[in-house]
């Protein structure tokens, strides 16, 4: 997806906030932040989706069901923004392999992003939203081909949560 249908998205999400229908919500992308170094006043929220990578070398493709996305957001005087960095992978075979970006389906990016849209309310609004049954990024099976920590940023960064890590 592109970040323009991110920001669609997000808007459309965005529009369905019990909040002060004056407030204004912009998102964007922003590679300079860090997990764990929030700006004061900010908050962090590291989630993730199923997202398919293609490699620039080779054109090899490959799926991973752990995608990870670094939010950070804030609310200050009817303007709210939220920073997206989205967490990279290389692909296995090519030696100096590039960190390339994920694309998400449609469908990720919407669960996605309703959980930022319930982060926000608890974060900037405060809303005691109590327990939810949703289903955490952290609670998905670990189906699927082994997780390749070595060639994952997110493993880099010490933020990975996947479980089983290939050795």
């Amino acid at each position: 997806m592109t970040n323009q249908e991110w920001i669609r998205i997000f808007q459309s999400k965005v529009k369905n906030l019990k909040r002060n229908k004056r407030d204004r919500w912009r998102i964007e992308f922003d590679d300079s932040i860090k997990a764990d170094n929030v700006q004061f006043g900010w908050h962090q929220y590291i989630s993730g989706a199923f997202g398919r990578f293609k490699c620039s070398k080779c054109n090899r493709s490959w799926s991973s069901g752990r995608v990870n996305v670094v939010f950070h957001m804030h609310l200050s005087s009817g303007q709210g923004m939220v920073k997206v960095r989205c967490l990279r992978q290389e692909c296995r075979q090519c030696d100096g392999a590039l960190m390339e970006e994920a694309s998400f389906d449609e469908e990720k990016l919407e669960v996605l992003l309703e959980k930022l849209m319930e982060k926000i309310r608890v974060k900037c609004y405060r809303e005691n939203l109590g327990k939810r049954n949703r289903r955490d990024f952290d609670d998905e099976d670990d189906e699927g081909p082994p997780h390749e920590s070595a060639h994952c940023e997110a493993c880099s960064m010490g933020l990975c949560t996947k479980r089983f890590k290939a050795r």
